[in-house]
């Protein structure tokens, strides 16, 4: 089966846009003129469609390069003003130039000076080349900016629906009978023997409970937030898990991090699959170290628990491949997560750039 060759949509609009202005000028040639050629007229059909796919070309590489199509309508706008003006002065040398060489070519007769045609005739191709310019930059920058507002409706919704997955699956852990009943009886018995801790815990968890129903319709939250909500659970899973646990959060205050936006619960994710997968496993419990750091541009979150990766297991939980879509949907594929294994120690880390 023989592949045809693809055209692609760009492609078919400067060919069919400017095959059909070049019609019209032959048209209006052939209407304005007594002595038509159709040699000339072929000409200037096929000069005029090359030579202004080029220049309209030439502005789409640049306007690639310097990621014009991103930009906001208000700094596209203040941009196009001084643009169409450009092409307009670009368009008039260019045509100029074009015509007064084909009749040079292709006239008998001694043509009138290069300074006289370019008096006669500049004024209304000036005019003709901003129009020109103007529709042609409105209808391509209008074409990128609705594909873009689509493509991020698109990616908004998914990034809402992996959201509210990821507050369903923190909630369900929150709300989990079998974590309740150990916390509840542990603040029972500490009720009668430290009052004071049974008093904290019952405060920890209402915070995390509150903090999971109430506060959680933000997808970004600041990271020294996130951090308290972290040093939360891991207390009160303390008080739960008494000396097996114990926990250390290392963030770098040397750095202003402590504004910057995260998703909300990608840090806790970490720490509750460390509590869950790592020190609940080991006999003797275990540690949990998260560290905070920048480097590179970039914000390392590492979190460590004790444990083995197990060299068969190919993928991570639900809520992990959850944390790494909304990493990938919140920084369009430039934030990363990785889980490996470091001096005999589960180490699962984010990198966030600093923007």
């Amino acid at each position: 089966m023989v592949k045809k060759p693809y055209i692609s949509l760009y492609w078919k609009c400067q060919l069919i846009g400017w095959s059909v202005a070049a019609l019209y000028w032959t048209f209006q040639g052939w209407s304005a003129s007594g002595n038509f050629r159709f040699d000339l007229a072929v000409v200037q059909f096929v000069s005029d469609v090359v030579i202004y796919i080029l220049i309209t070309h030439l502005y789409r590489n640049f306007a690639n390069k310097n990621r014009w199509q991103n930009l906001s309508l208000e700094k596209l706008i203040w941009r196009m003003l001084i643009v169409i003006p450009a092409m307009g002065i670009f368009y008039l040398l260019v045509t100029i130039g074009k015509l007064y060489l084909v009749r040079l070519l292709f006239l008998s007769h001694p043509p009138q000076s290069f300074t006289d045609f370019f008096s006669v005739h500049a004024t209304g191709i000036f005019v003709a080349g901003i129009r020109l310019m103007a529709i042609w930059l409105l209808a391509y920058h209008l074409y990128h900016y609705a594909k873009r507002e689509i493509r991020l409706s698109v990616e908004n919704a998914r990034l809402e629906l992996s959201f509210k997955q990821s507050q369903l699956d923190n909630l369900s852990a929150q709300l989990n009978p079998h974590f309740l009943f150990n916390a509840l009886n542990n603040i029972k018995s500490l009720v009668y023997t430290r009052p004071d801790a049974a008093g904290r815990a019952i405060d920890l968890l209402s915070e995390l409970l509150r903090s999971g129903l109430y506060k959680g319709s933000a997808m970004l939250i600041r990271l020294n937030e996130e951090v308290e909500l972290v040093r939360d659970y891991l207390e009160l899973e303390g008080l739960r898990m008494e000396e097996r646990l114990t926990y250390d959060l290392d963030m770098d205050m040397d750095i202003s991090l402590s504004g910057l936006m995260v998703p909300r619960l990608c840090i806790q994710t970490l720490v509750e699959n460390a509590v869950k997968h790592g020190v609940a496993l080991e006999k003797q419990g275990g540690k949990i170290e998260v560290i905070i750091n920048e480097h590179e541009g970039f914000v390392n979150i590492r979190v460590l628990n004790p444990g083995k990766l197990e060299q068969d297991k190919t993928t991570t939980g639900i809520g992990l491949r959850n944390l790494k879509e909304r990493l990938d949907l919140n920084y369009d594929h430039s934030a990363s997560f990785s889980l490996y294994e470091i001096d005999q120690k589960i180490c699962s880390e984010i990198k966030i750039p600093i923007r």
